[in-house]
């Protein structure tokens, strides 16, 4: 059960990865059509803002259509086979149903409790999609409709019909499979979901109003469940769905951004709901104290290698907010010093928002820059001070308590091996001389391609192609599950591959890649193909 909701978790990853471009878009045009920032070259009428404008209606596509985003990108996830078509019937099935939605709404929304009639927006609980006037179910409306889809895909889809039956086989046969199925699904939702729209409601005003402790147990959940894979169902309701804004506060945020840049009014009594959206800070002021204690703890004579695997790993942390590389450096050498992450990175956000901070903080400083800083700097300078304070601070108590524990601990962090050739497993840079003897001769192809030579080292760690069940992929983590947990190698043997880490969960695994996770699953799967 883990395995398969892990899967489902790196599935949902799948259109997420879009969001930092589009909210750096956003950002920009927001920034550029400021005349408080650009001048008078930013009013209103202008070329320059008619210009920006465009750029910026481009960059909300993204936003404006994450439950088309959803629906389309989950498949490519989670199908087993024909993930191509599965994109096709699920946007298919999907759109059908928004249609029943539609329809029940409009000959019988008394029964149901809804005006089909109002205004669409608003307190109305309805919305547009794709030109389809229907209850508004946000992303998880989009994911519970998209993995239906992708069950009856499965399951179906390989299904032989009788010859003079064969046009409905198929892509045909999950659809109609999928109509049928539809029309109980949007019944209960009219049912239900107006009601599940009262009580969002209602805990919207309650997690807005609950004040520093709410904001401590999100960020603590959101990094303690990383190991897991599971952080994505944490922070994905508040960050992109309807928790304590409807339609999630990063859209919330760049939506009313000018707003706020312009009043003079504390940020946090204009937008409380920000303060569930700091959990990037320990990005950043929390991975310079772990690197420093990291640097500060290795053997002397180490440093020097220690620092050329930090720096890459530190900068990708602070400046892009990808952690992963970094956190699990510690976290498979010693699980406390994680937990011990997660306590001070809710710290680090409740003590912000106790101080008046809040926005839209989930990603790395240029994402900050973007977003918070510069617009809202005219203004609110104090707030992005007092962030910068308590940051720093915190960034000396994670060097402080991370030193303390490595040493009192006497915990095996990078350089402090009696034997420094094991820091070599934390990089890629001897990977052709540690693999030579293993891998045997290598093709031409293999020679050229660094990520068909990962997917090499992974695939013979799992124990060979015949040991290879199931393959998936988030956005740095290549999971795998296999028939016999039993054959696959030690973790030093997939980071002599490039791995930062491994987390193993009977026979599910996730190899900790990085961001060049989608062109090693590629070649994995070419070279599970070949032996075939």
């Amino acid at each position: 059960m883990m395995e398969k909701v892990q899967r489902f978790g790196g599935a949902m990853f799948t259109p997420v990865l879009l969001f930092s471009f589009s909210g750096l878009m956003v950002s920009l045009a927001i920034i550029f059509k400021n005349p408080m920032l650009v001048g008078s070259i930013a009013t209103e009428g202008t070329t320059w803002y008619s210009v920006w404008s465009i750029l910026e209606d481009g960059a909300w596509t993204v936003f404006n259509q994450m439950e088309l985003l959803f629906v389309i990108g989950l498949p490519i996830g989670l199908a087993k086979k024909a993930n191509a078509r599965a994109v096709m019937e699920a946007f298919v099935v999907y759109l059908t149903f928004q249609y029943f939605v539609s329809g029940m709404l409009k000959y019988f929304g008394p029964f149901f409790g809804v005006d089909f009639f109002q205004e669409v927006g608003g307190e109305s609980g309805m919305k547009l999609i794709a030109g389809i006037q229907t209850l508004d179910t946000g992303i998880v409306g989009a994911i519970v409709i998209s993995a239906i889809v992708v069950f009856i895909h499965n399951r179906f889809f390989d299904t032989k019909l009788p010859d003079f039956l064969g046009i409905f086989q198929g892509s045909s046969l999950v659809v109609i499979i999928g109509f049928f199925t539809m029309v109980p699904m949007a019944f209960l939702v009219c049912l239900i979901w107006p009601k599940i729209q009262f009580g969002i409601s209602s805990m919207q005003g309650f997690l807005a109003t609950s004040g520093v402790l709410g904001v401590w147990i999100y960020t603590f959940l959101e990094r303690i469940l990383i190991p897991t894979g599971l952080h994505h169902f944490i922070y994905s309701p508040f960050v992109f769905g309807p928790a304590v804004v409807p339609e999630g506060i990063t859209k919330a945020w760049m939506a009313n951004l000018n707003s706020f840049s312009a009043s003079t009014t504390p940020v946090k009594q204009l937008f409380p709901e920000g303060g569930f959206a700091l959990h990037g800070n320990s990005k950043m002021f929390g991975s310079l104290g772990i690197a420093a204690a990291l640097y500060f703890t290795a053997r002397p004579e180490n440093k020097k290698r220690v620092l050329s695997i930090l720096i890459p790993i530190t900068l990708t942390a602070f400046l892009a907010g990808i952690t992963e590389p970094l956190e699990f450096t510690f976290l498979f050498i010693s699980p406390p010093l994680f937990l011990i992450h997660a306590l001070l990175a809710a710290s680090m956000s409740a003590t912000m928002f106790a101080f008046g901070v809040v926005g839209d903080m989930g990603g790395g400083f240029l994402d900050l820059l973007a977003k918070n800083w510069i617009p809202l700097f005219a203004n609110h300078k104090g707030m992005i001070f007092t962030q910068l304070a308590i940051g720093l601070s915190f960034t000396v108590i994670y060097f402080f308590v991370f030193r303390y524990l490595i040493v009192k601990m006497n915990l095996a962090t990078p350089g402090r091996e009696i034997d420094d050739a094991e820091i070599k497993l934390f990089s890629k840079k001897d990977y052709k001389e540690k693999k030579a003897g293993t891998l045997g001769e290598k093709t031409p192809a293999m020679a050229s391609n660094r990520y068909l030579e990962q997917a090499a080292v992974f695939l013979e760690s799992f124990g060979g192609t015949d040991n290879i069940d199931k393959v998936n992929n988030c956005a740095t983590r290549l999971r795998i599950t296999v028939k016999d947990e039993s054959l696959v190698l030690p973790d030093d043997s997939f980071r002599s591959g490039g791995a930062h880490g491994v987390v193993r969960n009977g026979n599910a695994f996730q190899v900790i890649v990085g961001l060049d996770v989608p062109q090693v699953r590629e070649q994995f799967e070419k070279l599970l193909e070949i032996q075939d």
